[in-house]
């Protein structure tokens, strides 16, 4: 008889659930992102810092440029503007122009005072208006000149105001590069500003307190120690000028109510005891009483 031969059996692989890797592996991830994201942040705003550290450079030296072009214009404008109707006088002229001028320019100003002119200059003042830039390296300068021109025995004022272009080289070196052009003159703006009244906010008899406590305070303002004025003023809103002013009057003070404190806008008038003259100053003040006493709060 035959055996019948047993089948193998076959074990089954048992699967390994492998627990937690996933969740490391997202928390691995997360955490190079925020790493990355709080890196980005971090350069951005030291970037934006070193950016803005740059830009007041910028402006810082710009600022001190414009110094410059002031002291290097108001110079060129006395060497420009002065001469004497002879020989001497025009070389001279003509050789102290040359040293602020480009070549085209100084060709160009060959002729502008001619050997018989019949006319001498001095320059008793020069007025820098502003300094704008107006290129990378370029800034115009609008000026006034005023002069002596003497014509025989004539002498007579003039006074003209005008702009030129100065360009600036990166180590401060400066050269004009456009000619001096015809510019209107600074005038007297119209503007005045709104007149401030008393709107009946603040009692007469508050208003008669207040003013008995501002004459007593100006009367001894002018000479008043830091010491004194601490009992009038709060702070250092108004310091010791230790000035020879002499106390005369309050002119036209104006009260209004600002909360529970009165605001007062007033002018002073004293006189200066080493000119004589009379000398208004202006005040806008806040007064406030505590304890029966004013004070000068703001």
């Amino acid at each position: 008889m035959f055996k019948k031969k047993e089948k193998p059996v076959k074990v089954k692989k048992v699967r390994t659930l492998k627990v937690g890797t996933h969740k490391k592996t997202v928390i691995a991830l997360w955490l190079v992102l925020i790493a990355s994201v709080s890196f980005g942040v971090y350069k951005n705003f030291t970037a934006i810092d070193q950016h803005t550290t740059h830009e007041k450079e910028i402006i810082e030296l710009r600022l001190h440029d414009t110094n410059g072009i002031e002291n290097y214009v108001r110079n060129f404008a006395k060497a420009y503007y002065t001469w004497e109707n002879n020989k001497e006088s025009m070389e001279a002229r003509t050789q102290a122009v040359n040293g602020y001028l480009t070549k085209e320019l100084q060709d160009l100003n060959v002729d502008t005072i001619r050997t018989d002119i019949p006319t001498s200059s001095t320059v008793s003042n020069v007025l820098i208006w502003n300094v704008l830039q107006s290129g990378e390296n370029e800034f115009t300068a609008t000026y006034e000149v005023d002069q002596q021109i003497k014509e025989g025995d004539q002498t007579k004022a003039v006074s003209a105001t005008y702009t030129v272009m100065v360009h600036v080289d990166s180590d401060g070196d400066m050269v004009i590069v456009k000619n001096p052009t015809l510019a209107p003159a600074i005038a007297k703006s119209n503007y005045e500003p709104k007149v401030q009244d008393a709107d009946g906010s603040v009692e007469a008899d508050i208003m008669t307190d207040a003013t008995a406590f501002l004459e007593t305070f100006f009367k001894l303002y002018p000479t008043a120690t830091e010491k004194e004025l601490a009992y009038y003023v709060e702070g250092n809103i108004l310091e010791p000028i230790n000035g020879e002013y002499l106390y005369s009057e309050l002119i036209n003070p104006i009260f209004t109510q600002d909360g529970e404190n009165v605001k007062v806008s007033v002018s002073v008038k004293f006189i200066d005891n080493q000119t004589k003259a009379m000398q208004i100053s202006q005040y806008e003040l806040v007064l406030a009483k505590t304890g029966g006493n004013w004070k000068i709060v703001k």
